[in-house]
């Protein structure tokens, strides 16, 4: 019986152990090997010369791929035939795409983002689920980075089926800054306040020129609208410069801001 276990052990256990460790190694260096051939890709010329959201995809899909083709000959290492070990990814296949048709869809929805691009990796967009800087484009999620530094994870089907607007499609922005003014105030002189105003600033473009104009009549103001064209990129800082100065700027021109009013009149 000795005899008998001895043998067994040399014959079986110790080949199969073998094989085990032997599949175990290939798995460790086998995905690092991955990792650093992606990356390598990545970073190569030829590849860099492709669009942002084509690249992104590539990598994504070569880099399941390449795992997956690790972990079948592995599995062959240890023993299992690869028919066998191709009916199973088949079947496991199978079973989830249906169990994850949403994740199905997620992958179209990526591959429709690559083919039409509506934005690329580092275009600030404005979404139904916040507005944010593109971090990165998956086969399933698309990253923001909102301006408070806030992570948000988008399907891909979600944003190939809604409204998305590309803020950094253009490289100049039009900006309007509103201001209420009164009634019976100079008018005129408050848009030549605001002109002047866009003048000063080095963050307003010249061309097009700045526009000052009536936009709307309220109940107790006047809206003067000062009309000015910036770069994508100083948008922001042009905003809060234009939003902070315009009020100073029309009162001291001499023009009245006003306060809600409500005239009642009696009689009898």
């Amino acid at each position: 019986m000795l005899d008998w276990l001895i043998n067994f052990a040399n014959t079986y256990l110790v080949d199969f152990g073998v094989k085990i460790i032997l599949a175990l190694l290939l798995l460790v260096i086998g995905l690092k090997v991955v990792k650093v051939i992606i990356k390598k890709i990545g970073k190569s010329k030829g590849f860099l010369k492709l669009d942002t959201n084509i690249a992104a995809l590539i990598l994504s899909g070569l880099k399941l791929v390449l795992n997956t083709l690790i972990i079948i000959i592995a599995v062959q290492i240890i023993g299992v035939p690869s028919a066998t070990v191709i009916a199973a990814l088949g079947s496991c296949g199978l079973a989830i795409g249906l169990a994850l048709q949403g994740g199905l869809s997620n992958i179209a929805g990526g591959v429709m983002i690559m083919v039409f691009k509506p934005f690329h990796i580092g275009d600030f967009v404005s979404t139904s689920a916040g507005d944010g800087t593109v971090e990165d484009i998956g086969l399933f999620y698309t990253k923001l980075c909102t301006i408070d530094n806030r992570l948000i994870n988008i399907p891909n089907s979600v944003l190939s089926s809604s409204t998305v607007t590309n803020l950094s499609a253009k490289p100049v922005r039009g900006l309007d800054i509103e201001v209420a003014v009164a009634y019976g105030s100079d008018l005129e002189a408050a848009k030549k306040a605001l002109l002047e105003l866009a003048d000063r600033s080095e963050l307003v473009l010249k061309d097009p020129a700045p526009m000052a104009f009536i936009n709307e009549h309220r109940e107790s103001s006047v809206v003067v609208t000062l009309r000015v064209s910036v770069k994508g990129s100083d948008y922001w800082a042009a905003r809060f410069e234009l939003m902070q100065n315009s009020l100073k700027a029309v009162t001291d021109a001499g023009v009245t801001i006003p306060l809600p009013q409500l005239d009642v009149h009696m009689r009898g």
